[in-house]
């Protein structure tokens, strides 16, 4: 069965593409529901140097049991809303990503 995407996630052939809105320097890290369309993700490293960027891509790495050589920042590195592909990316994320548009 296939899910129907939500705003934040689409497929590019088997690529899986995530929209992204990062709060860099955040307390706490974690899901933080929708922002507009995009995902929003609360990420603890600070915004410099590109560690909010490794620290997300290391994160979502971990919440989808991949490696984080699969997963690729490919636009907004300098900004809070960003592209993630996800290459090679298995089905079964389809009904994590389902569930993380939920509300929490």
């Amino acid at each position: 069965m296939t899910l129907l995407p939500t705003p934040f996630w689409h497929w590019q052939g088997q690529d899986l593409i995530l929209a992204i809105h990062v709060q860099p320097g955040a307390s706490q890290e974690g899901m933080a529901g929708l922002h507009g369309e995009r995902l929003k993700i609360r990420i603890a490293a600070p915004a410099r140097d590109g560690q909010a960027n490794r620290r997300l891509l290391g994160w979502l790495a971990t919440q989808m049991d991949l490696p984080v050589s699969r997963l690729d920042l490919f636009q907004g590195a300098g900004s809070r809303a960003k592209r993630i592909r996800i290459r090679a990316a298995p089905a079964t994320l389809e009904q994590r990503l389902q569930s993380w548009s939920q509300p929490r």
